[in-house]
């Protein structure tokens, strides 16, 4: 489930000025296949331009948090991850033994969580969903 987000037009309608090492770290995140760290992160940045450092890194993924353009997730290893902010729901599942992360949406789970909150007396106004497991085919 990938979705494209152009994290530094984000920036720019959220009146964010953009450095270019700025730049360079919203392309990273805004291309990114998977849920990177900081550290990940700064690997890719640094490989583009050495002079990025790591607290630049951090700086800027807490300003774009901050922003509302970056979701900080925590999937149990000890590492903040993050993923552009969407208006697209989806949920998470963590395979524990590789901490690869998949997305999904999945309609009959949506409608279950809506009637479960409307039988506790609630409507149900956002939620956010994580399992983790192993593969059965450990081959992937």
């Amino acid at each position: 489930m990938s979705r494209k987000i152009d994290i530094e037009a984000l920036c720019a309608d959220k009146g964010l000025r953009i450095t270019e090492q700025r730049r360079i770290i919203a392309k990273i995140l805004s291309e990114a296949e998977d849920h990177p760290d900081v550290e990940t992160l700064h690997e890719r940045a640094a490989a583009i331009d050495p002079r990025i450092s790591i607290a630049t890194v951090y700086r800027t993924v807490r300003l774009f948090e901050e922003a509302g353009i970056l979701e900080r997730h925590e999937f149990g290893d000890g590492r903040s991850r993050y993923e552009a902010a969407s208006d697209a729901h989806h949920d998470h599942l963590i395979n524990v033994e590789t901490g690869d992360v998949i997305e999904f949406v999945d309609e009959e789970l949506e409608s279950l969580q809506r009637r479960i909150a409307e039988k506790l007396g609630f409507r149900l106004v956002d939620h956010r969903m994580e399992l983790y497991g192993v593969a059965l085919d450990r081959n992937r």
